[in-house]
């Protein structure tokens, strides 16, 4: 596991404390089951040589890393399978566990249905996630887009291959909109503690007002309009 440990905290089972006991969380009944029971998971050493596309992803933000193995039809490109394996935290293994059960449930998802699923609808599903955890969902959207690219990309079909682009927005101090990005998602939502986690626009305070521009972007994106 991560940094964190599953525990009864005041008398609260299933709440979730940190090893220095700085921060605690509670986690729903549904994370918890997907936590305690993970679906579709990846045990020990299984062939994994049937699936068709593969995506990977590691997270900076807490470390996890994550890789997906799906198995897409070739006639319907609906996700008939889906299976993945992480060494991370209780909210990224239920994330990705729910993600699995949501691209395959009803005869599957097409690729073009999956692309549009969004971390806030695993989060829904999950009965919801603690601020500072939810880029953990947010981990498994990444895994699952970038196997749907590694499926294009092995049927040749790279016209439908779609790359995220990273924009330079302090030359400086070399930080770029996905690092803003990824210091939202770890719960720096105001200019002073995206500055702590970056130190973007200390050399350079021209770039501030496009700064602000993205925490905001990202906060309403993430977390919903103030």
């Amino acid at each position: 596991m991560a940094d964190y440990k599953l525990d009864a905290v005041k008398g609260r089972q299933g709440d979730v404390s940190s090893q220095t006991g700085a921060e605690s969380w509670f986690y729903s009944d549904v994370v918890k089951e997907h936590f305690f029971s993970p679906k579709n998971f990846v045990m020990g050493e299984e062939d994994m040589s049937a699936y068709n596309a593969i995506g990977k992803v590691g997270s900076p933000a807490c470390g996890d890393e994550l890789r997906v193995w799906m198995k897409v039809d070739a006639e319907t490109e609906r996700i008939q399978d889906f299976r993945w394996k992480t060494f991370g935290c209780g909210s990224a293994i239920a994330s990705t566990s729910m993600a699995s059960v949501m691209v395959t449930e009803n005869g599957g998802m097409t690729l073009a249905q999956a692309r549009k699923l969004k971390p806030q609808d695993i989060m829904e599903r999950l009965g919801g996630l603690p601020t500072r955890k939810f880029h953990c969902s947010v981990l498994c959207d990444k895994a699952l887009r970038d196997a749907i690219n590694d499926y294009y990309r092995r049927t040749d079909q790279f016209d439908k291959i779609i790359v995220a682009a990273k924009r330079l927005v302090d030359p400086v101090a070399n930080v770029t909109d996905h690092d803003i990005e990824e210091a939202v998602l770890d719960g720096a939502l105001t200019l002073d503690a995206v500055q702590q986690r970056t130190k973007v626009g200390i050399g350079n305070p021209t770039c501030l007002p496009a700064v602000e521009e993205l925490i905001r972007f990202y906060r309403e994106k993430y977390f919903g309009a103030d």
